[in-house]
């Protein structure tokens, strides 16, 4: 069935239960309900959320769900938490929320949904809206908030939104960690009480903690079986997830910006929209779930989601602050002869009075160094053309230096306290730009304009965002609303984004932020990756990209093959490890080549052209985890399947090293039952094939019991080391 017939079949599904004041909304993905109870000049409850109902289910849903306030409200219910809180003019700190309409539009694969509330009172409206996509299994749901009172309006909570969750033995699964340790695994069962996972950093979101859960519904998560609900809230800024737990049959979720010191004053007829919370529902497992958000990721909330990405090198663990022209030239002529298509200059490439020759000064004065770069950008992007490769640059246009030209200029652009000193970050010297102000969102688009205009061939940018906000003032803001310093800071943010992205719709950027401080889906509608971790190590990255890839693309994570011994943990790697993480994610090099022995380039070549085989599979294809690390049997194991089924990608990591261990045999999940493979082993060290090398097996024989593979490699001796890792490529066999 068309889009066009789905949309309007779902129109006039829209009054379901007969009558002008009594109408359930129907909100539909392909495989995915949820229902709302609407009655005119009554509340608006919550009904159902899960798989997909019948037109049966759907007359008889009202005799056995329970109903919720679909987004409670604070002041006549006050025991139980709430989305939205409010404090009038006149002191009155209540609200009562009734229906007035629901209206449903279709649009790009999507059908919306509103649900317009007034206050019984006062002139206080809030629309509930859903977009339901039609192509992928997820629902966003926000709220818009406005009123036509005399006197503004303080919104003291202000959640995206809400779901009420069945209490049974019902999981939470989690991202935690800290910088280098980023996109951890929690999982632990929901009991009574009070579970809040948030974010105060101001400027980054996703270090210590991830504005993504998933709920499974059947008991101790699962990957591949069991009930799942994900939520992923898409906002860049401060966010607060509160679970509560308390003496019903159910969970409350709620989602949204952290209102903590961020009160906001709303005026007469200003309309304030919060960001959209991704709601998915799988009974394929965790996996399913990622799969769900995957799909959706690619096709609707990433830039360019479905252009395959560039295997790249970067000069960050190469060089470090040592930029020069030389320097430049020799890496982008060895990421060339590897077959890598990018090379990206990472910091230390600018400052003209204060040259940037540590992190402690020059932030904000994006001119080249010349003392390092004689033959500046034009020169650098002469040698990518000569060797044949893109070109990429690093910035940091969101920071200062108080050592820079731009402070000098400008002291009053940066996040200050009134009376108070400046608290100052990396180097001892960094400070957080203003995006609240207008000027600063200017300047900002300027530094990636003047660049892009006078060097239209870079191909890429590393957007990096290097600090918190430390110090709580916007010397912009008025007195009255230095409380919005959070939430206008990301509002500007994202005005420049968008006019970046307005007159530059085909740069490549990434979302660096010390690492991984900017993995959500606020940032990435105009950002096409971000940066994992500033921690390269391959095998912690097995549990980072693990932890990760629950609610992102592999198109979307940046994953470097580094160096050895590993610069943040000093861990000695094999290169053949070291590759097969990498290939797992974005692939790119993070290292100095002309330290690599010729045997080393060597391999990097061969897995570099090995990965532009598989690339669409890795980038593009459904994700099934299948052996957790976090489940401590001694090793990790994924693939990636294409659409279609005919091809697929298998990883095996060992993650533990002991003499005479037992680990488990890996049952392969996603492959179709009756096609057939056959098995080609790719970055292969071993000095005879595998057993099964060239072999062809059945989906079903793979799927229920997976392939034998041995605990090392056949090397010579002296080459022996106690890693072990495989890459299987399956293709079918017509």
């Amino acid at each position: 069935m068309d889009f066009k017939k789905r949309t309007n079949l779902f129109l006039g599904a829209l009054l379901l239960t007969g009558g002008l004041f009594a109408q359930n909304v129907y909100v539909s993905t392909p495989k995915t309900s949820l229902v709302l109870s609407a009655s005119e000049g009554g509340k608006l409850e919550y009904l159902y959320y899960g798989s997909k109902l019948s037109d049966v289910d759907m007359q008889n849903l009202e005799t056995v769900e329970s109903k919720h306030t679909a987004y409670p409200e604070y002041g006549m219910n006050c025991p139980t938490e709430t989305a939205l809180a409010v404090k009038h003019a006149d002191g009155n700190m209540t609200l009562q929320l009734q229906v007035l309409k629901v209206t449903a539009s279709e649009e790009n694969n999507a059908v919306t949904t509103v649900v317009s509330l007034k206050d019984k009172v006062y002139p206080f409206f809030v629309n509930v809206c859903y977009r339901a996509w039609q192509d992928a299994d997820v629902i966003e749901a926000w709220t818009e908030i406005s009123h036509q009172e005399k006197k503004p309006v303080v919104l003291n909570q202000f959640a995206s939104a809400y779901l009420p969750i069945r209490r049974g033995e019902v999981w939470l699964s989690h991202l935690y960690g800290s910088w280098g340790n980023e996109g951890r695994v929690s999982q632990e069962p929901l009991a009574s009480g009070m579970k809040v996972i948030k974010n105060k950093d101001g400027v980054r979101n996703s270090h210590t903690s991830h504005a993504e859960v998933m709920f499974s519904l059947d008991g101790r998560p699962q990957e591949n079986a069991g009930n799942v609900i994900g939520a992923a809230l898409c906002y860049s800024g401060n966010y607060k997830l509160r679970i509560d737990t308390h003496d019903d049959g159910y969970h409350h979720f709620f989602a949204g910006i952290n209102e903590e010191n961020s009160a906001y004053t709303l005026k007469k007829d200003e309309l304030f929209r919060t960001p959209e919370l991704a709601l998915t529902y799988s009974s394929e497992g965790l996996s399913g779930g990622s799969r769900n958000f995957h799909r959706w990721a690619r096709l609707h909330k990433l830039a360019h989601g479905t252009t395959p990405r560039k295997i790249l090198l970067n000069s960050w663990e190469g060089v470090y602050f040592d930029i020069n022209q030389e320097g430049m030239d020799q890496m982008m002529a060895d990421i060339a002869s590897m077959g890598g298509e990018l090379f990206v200059m990472d910091d230390g490439w600018f400052g003209d009075k204060y040259p940037r020759k540590n992190d402690s000064s020059s932030l904000g004065d994006w001119t080249v160094d010349k003392s390092k770069l004689p033959k500046g950008i034009d020169g650098l992007l002469a040698d990518a053309k000569k060797h044949g490769i893109k070109f990429g640059i690093w910035i940091e246009p969101e920071m200062a230096n108080t050592v820079s030209e731009l402070y000098e200029q400008h002291p009053e652009w940066v996040i200050k306290a009134p009376e108070r000193d400046l608290v100052l970050g990396r180097g001892g010297t960094q400070v957080v730009l203003d995006l609240a102000n207008p000027a600063v969102q200017d300047y900002i688009f300027k530094v990636v304009d003047d660049l892009m205009t006078a060097y239209p061939a870079i191909d890429y940018i590393k957007w990096d965002a290097n600090m918190s906000i430390m110090n709580h003032g916007s010397q912009y803001l008025t007195k009255d609303n230095q409380s919005h310093l959070y939430i206008e800071y990301h509002r500007g943010f994202e005005k420049v984004c968008q006019r970046i992205r307005s007159k530059y719709p085909d740069l490549t950027i990434q979302a660096c932020a010390s690492g991984g401080g900017r993995a959500n889906y606020g940032v990435l509608p105009y950002f096409d990756e971000f940066w994992v971790s500033d921690n390269t190590d391959a095998l912690q990255r097995v549990y980072m990209q693990w932890g990760t890839s629950y609610f992102f693309p592999a198109i979307a994570m940046a994953s470097h093959i580094s160096a050895a011994p590993n610069h943040q943990t000093f861990r000695t790697i094999p290169l053949k490890y070291r590759i097969d993480v990498a290939m797992s994610g974005r692939l790119g090099m993070e290292i100095q080549p002309k330290n690599m022995t010729e045997g080393e380039k060597a391999l990097c070549k061969n897995a570099i052209a090995e990965y532009k085989t598989i690339r669409p599979v890795v980038q593009m294809g459904d994700i099934y985890r299948l052996i957790s690390p976090y489940d401590n049997k001694g090793v990790a194991s994924l693939m990636y399947v294409a659409p279609q089924k005919d091809k697929a990608v298998f990883y095996w990591w060992k993650t533990e090293h002991f003499c005479n261990q037992h680990l488990p045999r890996v049952k392969m999940a996603g492959l179709c039952p009756d096609k057939y493979y056959k098995v080609h082993e790719l970055n292969r060290i071993d000095n005879v094939p595998l057993n099964f090398e060239g072999k062809v097996f059945s989906g079903a024989y793979l799927m229920t019991n997976g392939l034998e593979i041995p605990y090392s490699h056949r090397v010579d001796y002296h080459k022996q080391n106690d890693y072990s890792s495989r890459m299987l490529y399956l293709e079918e066999m017509k």
